[in-house]
């Protein structure tokens, strides 16, 4: 499988589907694309949350999406590293799933799937990468006419119920924002 125009997922950007069972939109939109860095699916394994893993291992199983190890020496782990133990001067430490999508978005010229904006901005244009998020995802669904708008708001609400941050308080509304 080829990695470039990958999506690489850190932990709260796959788990926003994997939470509320949206988690079949992802191969639809981008098969052959999904990439579960090795630290996101270690995340994921949880003893209050083994859902999560249990949702992610159906695809894995079903070869829909894939995991991406970090190896110790190879030019994404030092990116890796960089980020978790020794950042550039005047940025800061990121957590591992987040370091881990975009030091192999870097490397093989994928996209950061990733909804914390505060934290990985300043790296992602420090390396010049491309980046989506689960509300990005959503509505690329929507254009693509896998959900409609209601369908969209569902999501949505659940998604935020389980205290994702999305941008809105209604995929309608985002859509308004957005459009």
């Amino acid at each position: 499988m080829s990695l470039t125009d990958s999506l690489f997922f850190d932990t709260d950007c796959l788990s926003a589907f994997l939470w509320v069972g949206s988690e079949s939109l992802l191969p639809q939109l981008y098969p052959g694309k999904l990439v579960i860095p090795r630290p996101v699916y270690i995340e994921l394994y949880r003893p209050a949350t083994p859902h999560l893993k249990a949702r992610a291992d159906s695809l894995l199983a079903a070869k829909l999406v894939s995991i991406q190890e970090i190896n110790i020496g190879s030019d994404e782990y030092l990116t890796y590293y960089q980020l978790t133990e020794a950042p550039a001067k005047g940025h800061k430490i990121i957590g591992y799933g987040e370091a881990a999508s975009i030091s192999l978005a870097k490397q093989y010229g994928g996209i950061v799937a990733s909804n914390n904006l505060r934290d990985i901005q300043p790296y992602i244009s420090m390396f010049g990468l491309r980046h989506t998020t689960t509300s990005d995802i959503l509505v690329d669904a929507y254009n693509r006419g896998l959900i409609t708008e209601n369908q969209g708001n569902i999501i949505w609400s659940n998604m935020i119920a389980r205290r994702r941050r999305l941008g809105a308080a209604s995929f309608s509304e985002y859509l308004k924002k957005h459009s």
